[in-house]
């Protein structure tokens, strides 16, 4: 065995693995003293700059996805929307919230970012505002879905662009899954139908 190639083939091992990686979140505990307690509390503004209060989603569940349009991980568009077909009518929602803080892979503009995701993707889920999710100023849905402090559940680390987050339809945070983890994943279809 040549010495080199084993830390090589370890620390690929641990790459993939953060793509891979799954996070299951414990019930909530009642947490009288956050008003962010669930994800329905927050708003943001939708690919056009309209505002979007996520309450109205309470009583679905939501697949919440960082997305970018240069990414190996783009074609996960595809899968994203044809879950969001197949399960739109029994209550899923899935929201793309574009972003640029991986590798640069989503330099495009709101028009841009929509253009790209209908032509190539035949997007029709909800497509929001581009967002920070690294660095001291992440947007406030970024800061809930990451922050045990925020969310009530568990701390999570965006690793790269299409990260996953489940939300059952009371607005609490049931598991998280890495972007190697694809749309119709046994994780995510079991949950949508249980």
């Amino acid at each position: 065995m040549h010495f080199t190639t084993f830390p090589l083939a370890l620390s690929s091992l641990l790459f993939i693995s953060c793509f891979n990686s799954v996070q299951v979140a414990p019930a909530p505990a009642p947490n009288a003293t956050n008003p962010m307690a669930t994800f329905h509390a927050l708003s943001a503004n939708d690919i056009n700059g309209n505002p979007v209060q996520m309450s109205q989603f309470a009583g679905k569940k939501l697949l919440v996805v960082n997305t970018a349009s240069e990414c190996g991980y783009t074609p996960q568009y595809k899968q994203l929307q044809e879950l969001y077909e197949a399960y739109k009518d029994k209550g899923l929602v899935v929201i793309g919230f574009p972003c640029n803080d991986f590798g640069g892979q989503e330099p495009g503009t709101a028009q841009e970012i929509e253009q790209f995701c209908q032509k190539n993707y035949g997007v029709t889920f909800p497509l929001m505002e581009k967002v920070r999710i690294k660095g001291n100023d992440p947007s406030p849905v970024y800061k809930w879905l990451t922050r045990k402090a925020e969310n009530g559940v568990l701390d999570a680390d965006v690793k790269w662009n299409f990260h996953k987050f489940l939300i059952n339809e009371q607005g609490h945070l049931v598991k998280v899954l890495g972007s190697g983890i694809e749309p119709g994943d046994e994780e995510i279809v079991s949950w949508l139908n249980g």
